[in-house]
């Protein structure tokens, strides 16, 4: 009997879930689906190891910030804060060369050392915004939801962070963000936005082959 329920409310709960979908996208405003356009062909620039990953990207986090508060989704808030400062420095870091007019910053792979830095940096700001969200939502926020908004930001932070260095395992990172961000928005209506974060998540697998790639021919 239990099998028999869960096989007949599963069409219903995937009906309702399309409909709210496309009632979504219905409601999507142009200023969202500029930043979903430029975030995806950021992380398309991204992958292809171009530099302008960073002004695409400039566009969609300086929105998101926007949407973020508006949204009470505080947690992301700061992360595309941080997002854009770490573009600029990124931009900057990216834009380095040798006499030879090459890249000084290359793709590589992250030793033991650095992955426990790694996981500190994520574990730190995990803590910092699951604490600063739970007192916002008693406060301020009644709609941030401080567990899941705290991993998807402490993530993104990390995956950001790797990224302006040109680690292979930023993208680990960024499946997670991606992962957990894509339920985070459609609850709180970001249709769209959602459908944004399950692209960048095959984006991101993509991105992963492809610097794992260029990691291991460079240390070749």
């Amino acid at each position: 009997m239990l099998c028999q329920s869960i096989f007949t409310k599963t069409p219903v709960i995937l009906d309702d879930i399309f409909h709210q979908f496309v009632t979504g996208l219905r409601q999507t405003s142009l200023i969202e689906f500029i930043a979903v356009i430029a975030g995806i062909v950021s992380v398309w620039f991204s992958r292809k190891e171009n530099i302008l990953v960073f002004p695409t990207g400039l566009i969609n986090t300086i929105i998101y910030i926007y949407l973020s508060i508006k949204g009470h989704l505080l947690g992301e808030a700061s992360v595309n804060i941080y997002y854009t400062i770490m573009s600029i420095y990124g931009w900057i870091l990216w834009s380095r060369k040798d006499e030879s007019k090459h890249s000084i910053i290359i793709i590589k792979h992250s030793s033991l050392k650095e992955w426990a830095m790694h996981l500190l940096f994520f574990a730190a700001f995990y803590f910092a915004i699951y604490l600063a969200l739970s007192y916002l939502k008693k406060e301020f926020a009644s709609g941030a939801i401080p567990a899941a908004d705290a991993f998807a930001s402490a993530t993104a932070y990390t995956g950001m962070w790797l990224m302006a260095k040109k680690k292979v395992e930023s993208w680990y990172w960024w499946i997670l963000t991606n992962i957990a961000s894509i339920p985070l928005y459609f609850v709180k209506g970001y249709v769209f936005t959602s459908f944004q974060f399950l692209v960048l998540l095959i984006m991101a697998f993509a991105g992963l082959v492809s610097w794992q790639k260029k990691a291991n021919y460079a240390r070749s």
